[in-house]
């Protein structure tokens, strides 16, 4: 079993930390903190992204008929994962989880559960790799169905624009099409204190975090039929209240033909 120091900060316990989980050590909430006093609006984003997560699973379940999700990068299980809001609605819903990181899988294993109905598997690779992903999520979802494709917060860590869009695109031919993508990720354009404070971040040595202009989260989607309203501010995705504000984080959901 992997050792998992607890004495330096980890990336995905911060995001637990902002998010109000409590999968985090001191260190953790040292390093969240400490962003915090510089972008107090970091634990606004982590809130924003989970919880277009939440409406856009809601929309892939209930107006979709979605029943299959592979969620790749899926991070430390905390409120309103996807398999809990998905087998919420239909019981019979089956969850792919996807992530390498050792500290998320030990959480995952013991935090994350299926109804009698359905089936949650989690499985421990890459994202670098496409096809062993697909393979691998081949033993729990019927390749034959239509599969919703998840990308929270994830696309951002791979340095490359280019070499993002490959991995998705690889990721989206080997589902069939009605499949559904999913992606939210940190945006320029609307926030320069985020971005200051993110690329601060990355020269920090920490693991990097690459905020990308709209217009490169919108070219996930190349090739899809996108969901109203498109790709937008996350907050401003089909929103529970009223006249939310624009934030530094852009998603969208399209279906493949």
């Amino acid at each position: 079993m992997t050792e998992i120091d607890t004495s330096v900060p980890h990336s995905a316990r911060i995001w637990n930390y902002w998010l109000g989980g409590k999968d985090n050590y001191p260190a953790d909430e040292l390093a969240g903190d400490g962003y915090t006093a510089v972008f107090p609006g970091i634990s606004t984003i982590a809130r924003s992204s989970r919880a277009f997560l939440r409406r856009s699973t809601r929309y892939l379940v209930r107006e979709a008929g979605v029943r299959q999700f592979l969620d790749v990068g899926s991070g430390l299980p905390t409120v309103d994962n996807t398999h809990e809001v998905a087998q919420g609605i239909a019981p019979e819903s089956k969850i792919v989880y996807v992530d390498n990181d050792p500290l998320v899988l030990a959480h995952a294993r013991t935090l994350l559960t299926s109804t009698p109905e359905g089936a949650t598997a989690y499985e421990d690779i890459s994202l670098f790799e496409p096809e062993r992903i697909l393979e691998a999520a081949a033993r729990t979802l019927d390749p034959a169905r239509p599969t919703a494709l998840i990308l929270s917060g994830i696309l951002g860590h791979v340095a490359d624009h280019d070499q993002a869009r490959d991995l998705v695109r690889r990721l989206l031919k080997g589902l069939p099409s009605g499949s559904y993508l999913s992606v939210n990720d940190g945006s320029r354009g609307t926030d320069p204190d985020y971005e200051q404070a993110q690329d601060t971040y990355n020269e920090s040595g920490a693991v990097p975090y690459f905020l990308r202009p709209v217009d490169q989260i919108a070219a996930y989607f190349e090739g899809l039929e996108l969901v109203d309203p498109g790709v937008v501010s996350v907050p401003l995705w089909r929103p529970d209240g009223p006249d939310p504000d624009p934030i530094g984080q852009h998603g969208g959901l399209g279906r493949k033909p």
